[in-house]
Parts: C-alpha cells; structure tokens; sequence
C-alpha cells in the first residue's frame, strides 16, 4: 500500500455521527459531563464509524513492530541488542507482558519484524517484513536512507489494511526495540520544537552519566536537522535522520487504520513519538486515536500535548510493547458500551433536574 494513496484516503470523522452522540449523552440518564473522558471517546468512536452509536469494539489486536538500533553502540542502554530478538520470542511463546494483558482483554498480539539486527523465523504470529537489519547509528550520521524510511511506513500501513481486512476492529500499538528511547526523544525534540533536555528520559532505567550521554545524542542528532525556511521540517526526512524502523512502522500502521476507517489505541513513548510523525504527513490523522496511558517517560507528556490527545490511564508505566494500550482497551469498549446500552431519561420514567 503506498504512502501517497493511503494519505488520499484519510478523511475527517463523520460530524453528523458525532453530533448525534453529543446529543444522546445528554439523554442518558446521568448529569450531563458526569463520565467524564468516556463520553469524549464515545463521541470520538461515533464519528470514527460514522453511525451512532457505534460499534462496540470487539477484535482488537496489538501489533507489536520490532527493530534494532545502531546508536546502542554509543552506550545509551545498558542493555545489549541480542535482547531484542530474545523478547521477539518470548512474545511468539505468549510470555511477556503484553501477552499477559493481551489475553486478558482478549486481544490478539501479532509480531512483526520490521529492523531486528538477527535473523526472525516467521510464523502464524511473527511477520517477516524485514526492510533493513537494525539502524545506522544516528549520532554519526542518517538512521536510514529516505526509500527505507518510506518502506518502513508502508510496512505498517499493509499491516493495518490487512488485519483491517480480517476483521480486527481496534488497532493497538505496540514495540520492542532496545535503544528505542533515543530516536524516540529524537523524533518528539524535532517535531515539537521541545528541548532534547525536556524530552529525554531514563529509558530501562540508565544511570545519571547515561542519561547526560543520551541527551548529548539526541541533542546532536537533531541539531543536524537543518530547519527550512518555512519552519516546517519534512517528516521522512526526520524519520530517516534519527528514527527507527519500529518508528516508521507504526506511524504508517496509524495512517493505516485511519484511512481504513479504524480507530487507533497509541501505547506509550515510542508510539507517541511515531504517532507525531504519522500527524505530520497527515494533520488529520489524530482524529483517529486514542491514547491508551501516559508513560513514565518524561518525552511522552510533551508528543501527547502536541497530538492534542488525552492519556485514558496513567499510572507510571514505561514498559512499551502495547502494556499500555492493552490496559485501556476496556475503557474504549465501555465508552461505547454506555453509549449503546445506557437508558435515556424519557425511556426509563426518570425525571430530569429542573431547568
């Protein structure tokens, strides 16, 4: 699926639809406001499906997208990239954590490799969508060339069309890369204007002198990032100076799911950071996402702010892999659930406040 047509295709909700569930959640028999956020995503899901009420999601699937990196070698994790592969096949055996919280709300969780450094036997659960074995190293130079960060995009969008097409109804996003925080903070520093300072976290837990390196680096890396005339940077070509291959990926499986009219989970860090990437080639793409949690991670705060996007949990969270957006799925099906089956005033002989 290419980039352009799938842009093409990404039209805004259905401002009839969302109207109408404004309206139905002032007949429900609460106080007007009263469920807070839930009603917001109700609204949100109306206009996504352009009927109210709207479906009550029932297949989701977290997609997990892997990858490698080479800024590891300049020391911004202690954990070594062997991890990468070794946590790809604790997701296909069912043992990591979003595998827990997957099952728990009865969501799928498909792998897909997108840049892990090592070879991946692929399976019913682990896609091969290879398009290169791991990053450059981006403190020396360009992660990736432009045509790899394209087809890293396209990769999650053939993802979101296809597990569109085989009728999962919820997209939640997920990843696995050590030393993604680093082209993550990247991304968010140069989409957002914010001081790498700001928005360069602890990562898996790195010691002060770490964290004083990986700022550097990201600081570095986007200060290669030579700022147009018109302020405006051009999005692949961020993706490509200092992103991931997991980064490309899930921006495009988030302009997948909005132009396959879908609406989209966002799990924590990494996903926010692609997700701006995703809003930059498309303004309108946000309409079409959810933020499942607010990360720990102190960059996340900052991406959220500029999505215009409200976090459903927060509760200190910073393991990544769709952990995040797997805990928030049951509240988006309960705000649709409240919008379908909740009595209206006039249906259940329940008088209204004095006007």
């Amino acid at each position: 699926m290419h980039l352009v047509d799938t842009l093409a295709r990404i039209s805004p909700p259905d401002a009839s639809a969302q109207a109408e569930a404004r309206a139905r959640q002032a007949q429900l028999t609460k106080p007007a406001g009263s469920l807070g956020v839930l009603e917001d995503v109700s609204v949100q899901l109306a206009g996504i499906a352009g009927t109210c009420p709207p479906p009550v999601p029932s297949r989701p699937v977290v997609v997990v997208f892997a990858g490698d990196h080479g800024v590891l070698a300049q020391g911004v994790s202690p954990w070594p990239a062997e991890v990468t592969l070794g946590m790809v096949e604790n997701f296909r055996g069912g043992g990591a954590a979003v595998n827990v919280l997957a099952r728990s709300c009865g969501a799928e969780v498909v792998v897909v490799d997108v840049g892990v450094a090592a070879p991946v036997e692929a399976d019913a659960v682990v896609w091969d969508r290879n398009v290169r074995r791991a990053t450059a190293d981006l403190r020396v130079g360009p992660a990736l060339t432009r045509d790899e960060a394209v087809r890293a995009v396209e990769v999650g969008i053939a993802v979101a069309t296809e597990l569109v097409a085989r009728g999962h109804d919820l997209l939640l996003t997920g990843d696995m890369g050590i030393g993604n925080t680093t082209p993550a903070a990247c991304l968010v520093a140069a989409l957002t204007g914010a001081a790498p300072a700001d928005v360069t976290g602890r990562g898996t837990g790195v010691d002060d002198a770490t964290l004083a390196l990986k700022t550097e680096v990201v600081a570095g890396a986007v200060g290669r990032l030579a700022t147009p005339l018109d302020g405006a940077l051009d999005p692949l070509d961020v993706l490509a100076e200092v992103g991931g291959l997991e980064h490309a990926a899930l921006a495009g499986f988030v302009l997948g799911g909005a132009a396959a009219g879908v609406p989209v989970l966002l799990d924590g860090f990494i996903a926010g950071s692609a997700a701006l990437v995703a809003q930059a080639l498309s303004p309108g793409v946000t309409a079409y996402c959810l933020a499942g949690h607010r990360s720990a991670e102190r960059g996340h705060a900052v991406a959220l702010e500029h999505l215009g996007l409200r976090a459903l949990v927060d509760l200190d969270l910073r393991l990544g892999e769709g952990s995040g957006a797997a805990l928030a799925f049951p509240l988006v099906r309960s705000a649709a659930l409240v919008l379908d089956e909740m009595a209206t005033f006039d249906a259940a002989g329940v008088a209204r406040k004095d006007s």
